[in-house]
């Protein structure tokens, strides 16, 4: 008789549990922000790969990033023209703009240049 006693408390003890976990999944969905950011690495790999989709360019590298406000910003260098020797091909800078969720929601063009030349110095 023990057995069953037991054996009914324990299927009682996992649906108490069951619901529970129920409620906690539920209150957790409730208190999660709506627009939960990704990761920073998932972040530059979606915008690297969005840029090259829309511009058929393919991003060399991320010069700089920031989380914004309204999401992310980011500089990324792609080479535009590819010369003989590999210093004089034409880089670009592009500044991409992000959603909190690291969608593209902009781009443009802030700089061309040659790969092998130096920024100008400024103030002297």
């Amino acid at each position: 008789m023990s057995n069953t006693h037991n054996t009914s408390q324990s299927r009682d003890s996992q649906k108490s549990q069951k619901s529970d976990n129920t409620e906690q999944t539920h209150d957790t969905e409730h208190n999660e922000p709506a627009a939960r950011r990704p990761p920073l690495m998932e972040v530059l790999r979606e915008a690297r790969s969005q840029l090259a989709e829309l511009t058929g360019l393919v991003p060399e590298t991320v010069s700089s990033f920031e989380q914004t406000e309204d999401g992310w910003s980011l500089e990324v260098e792609v080479m535009e023209l590819a010369r003989v020797p590999d210093t004089m091909s034409l880089m670009a800078s592009y500044q991409v703009e992000l959603d909190p969720q690291g969608q593209l929601t902009g781009y443009r063009r802030v700089r061309r240049y040659e790969r092998g030349r130096a920024d100008a110095r400024r103030g002297g």
